[in-house]
C-alpha cells in the first residue's frame, strides 16, 4: 500500500535476466514438456504429433465434413460416434496420401474446397404413359477441377443410377 498516490497502489517490476536470456534462446523453437522420463525427444515429438492427429480427426469431422456432435447416453450409440469420427479421419488420411503421392501437398481442406462445387443433377422427362423418365447426371468438372481429378487418379462418372425406388415415381 503506497499512500502517497491516491489510488494507495504503486506498480514495481524488476526485470529477470535468466529469463530475458532463455526467452531469446528458445526464440522461434516449439518446445514441449512432459513428465514421461524414458522417452526420446523422438518419442514425444511422435507421440505429441498423434495426439495431434487424433484431435484434429475430430475437428475434421466437425468443421470439413460437417458433421455436428451429438450427445449419446447409450454405450453403443457412443461407440457407433466414435466409428463415425475414425471412419471421418481415415477417409481424410486417404485423401492426404493421393494428394501427397500426386504431388499436391498434404491439405485434404484444400481437395474438398476445390471439389465441393461438382454437383449432380436430376433431369426428370415426363411420359405420356407410365413413370418418368429420371436421369442423374454429374456436372463436368471446371478448368481447375479436370487436372486435379486428373492427378489424383480420379473419374468422375456421366451419369449415377437412380435408386430404384425413384425410378418407379409415378408423375400425375
Amino acid at each position: 500500500m503506497d499512500h502517497s498516490r491516491p489510488s494507495g497502489l504503486r506498480l514495481e517490476w524488476h526485470e529477470n535476466p535468466g529469463y530475458s536470456e532463455w526467452a531469446e534462446l528458445s526464440e522461434g523453437t516449439y518446445i514441449l514438456r512432459s513428465n514421461v522420463t524414458e522417452w526420446t525427444a523422438e518419442e514425444l515429438w511422435r507421440t505429441y504429433v498423434q495426439l495431434n492427429e487424433a484431435e484434429a480427426a475430430f475437428r475434421i469431422q466437425k468443421s470439413d465434413l460437417q458433421i455436428r456432435p451429438i450427445w449419446h447416453h447409450v454405450e453403443d450409440r457412443v461407440k457407433a460416434q466414435i466409428l463415425v469420427c475414425f471412419l471421418a479421419y481415415v477417409m481424410w488420411k486417404t485423401l492426404q496420401g493421393w494428394q501427397e503421392r500426386a504431388g499436391l501437398g498434404s491439405s485434404p481442406r484444400t481437395v474438398i474446397e476445390e471439389m465441393h462445387r461438382i454437383q449432380s443433377v436430376d433431369v426428370v422427362l415426363p411420359l405420356v404413359r407410365g413413370p418418368e423418365l429420371r436421369l442423374r447426371c454429374v456436372v463436368r468438372p471446371d478448368k481447375a477441377q479436370a487436372p486435379l481429378l486428373d492427378r489424383l487418379g480420379l473419374e468422375l462418372p456421366r451419369r449415377l443410377r437412380v435408386p430404384t425406388r425413384l425410378q418407379n415415381v409415378v408423375t400425375n
